[in-house]
């Protein structure tokens, strides 16, 4: 282990047709809550290794706090996604024992089209992350520079007539 490095692993077993993605919920401090979101969500870098017809998953977390690790578990099936909230702490994962309802709107379009506006940040946390369920793998934003305000923003680009799962942690009062 790299001198200074502080880390954390945990283990997850997806049967043969479910692929398992997890995210940590990071809080925004607050001196930086007129900049960026309450929230922002950062997806955990995983190794996987076959085990007959599953799959083990092994997920790292660096320089997790000290009061734990708030975690989004997304599993994605065929034509399903079950969401479930985890948290880490003391080298011990918990899971929640049902999956949590989610809220949801339909996006349809049959021509390609940019998907909502986000300031870039450089450390790969983002307040919505779009998700091609039949990869996994997170739409990656495509980067410019406002001219009006000088930020770097994102934009991502949807194909029609596919499907994609988005989300974003807000607070329940919002």
């Amino acid at each position: 282990m790299a001198k200074g490095f502080n880390g954390k692993y945990f283990s997850i077993t997806d049967p043969k047709d479910v692929s398992t993605v997890i995210y940590r919920i990071n809080k925004t401090a607050k001196e930086y809550l007129n900049e960026y979101p309450k929230y922002t969500l950062e997806r955990l870098v995983s190794s996987e290794e076959l085990n007959g017809n599953a799959k083990k998953k092994t997920f790292f977390i660096d320089y997790p706090e000290p009061e734990g690790e708030d975690l989004v578990i997304l599993s994605f099936g065929e034509n399903k996604v079950i969401v479930n909230m985890g948290k880490l702490k003391n080298d011990k994962i918990r899971i929640s024992r049902l999956p949590i309802p989610v809220q949801f709107d339909t996006l349809y379009l049959e021509t390609a089209t940019e998907y909502k506006n986000f300031k870039y940040t450089p450390n790969l946390r983002r307040p919505i992350t779009i998700i091609d369920p039949e990869t996994t793998e997170e739409v990656k934003p495509m980067l410019y520079i406002d001219q009006t305000t000088n930020e770097v923003k994102g934009k991502c680009k949807l194909k029609p007539y596919k499907s994609y799962f988005a989300f974003e942690i807000r607070d329940k009062n919002v």
